[in-house]
């Protein structure tokens, strides 16, 4: 049976995802094989927080060089977009980065 850490690997820090904080949405990676809920009870349990919606998105990973013929390839992954409802607290963790 997988925990919260198994399914939340790590949040998202750009500069675009710190923007949207302001509007309790947080950007996560999340396990390939995770589906919405299971990602919406992760994050509760893990910043005690109320997860009003999440979306998901599949990334693909990029081909990159590594020398001159063999072309080589980054992981794919896994994102979440994770919103909170009105009433929620904030995720602490994100508070120093904007």
């Amino acid at each position: 049976m997988k925990t919260a850490y198994d399914i939340v690997i790590k949040p998202i820090i750009t500069e675009q995802s710190m923007e949207d904080t302001a509007f309790k949405k947080y950007v996560f990676q999340v396990a390939p094989d995770a589906n919405k809920i299971e990602i919406a009870k992760a994050v509760e349990e893990i910043f005690g927080v109320k997860v009003e919606k999440v979306n998901t998105i599949n990334m693909d990973g990029k081909k990159k060089r590594t020398g001159a013929y063999p072309v080589g390839r980054r992981a794919s992954w896994k994102k979440a977009m994770v919103k909170l409802t009105a009433d929620s607290k904030t995720i602490e963790f994100f508070e120093g980065m904007v």
